[in-house]
């Protein structure tokens, strides 16, 4: 009888300790946003586990993978400069869409 529960246990714990899922994301920011919220932004990413995937140069902002509970975080970093956070996908000539992986 402990058998099973010592696997249950090990196992429920193993499920609890995965990190949570992250999305594809494309996050700007206003045009007279300092450059210090935009690093602040980039390195709460990756302290969480998140991917830059690309950072722009012609707009203020970058591509990653986060989790939810990040880019709440990163929303939250400065009022003033507050970035627009959207869904990264591939837009098609015939109008469909396909969200990277």
């Amino acid at each position: 009888m402990r058998l099973p529960i010592v696997f249950l246990l090990a196992f429920f714990t193993a499920v609890f300790a995965l990190p949570p899922p992250q999305k594809p994301v494309v996050v700007s920011f206003p045009e007279n946003t300092p450059s210090s919220i935009i690093e602040k932004a980039i390195a709460e990413i990756k302290k969480d586990g998140g991917i830059i995937t690309h950072e722009y140069s012609l707009i203020k902002g970058f591509a990653a993978k986060v989790s939810e509970v990040t880019l709440t975080k990163i929303a939250e970093l400065s009022e003033a400069y507050a970035p627009y956070i959207e869904d990264d996908y591939v837009v098609k000539l015939d109008g469909s869409t396909d969200v990277p992986q």
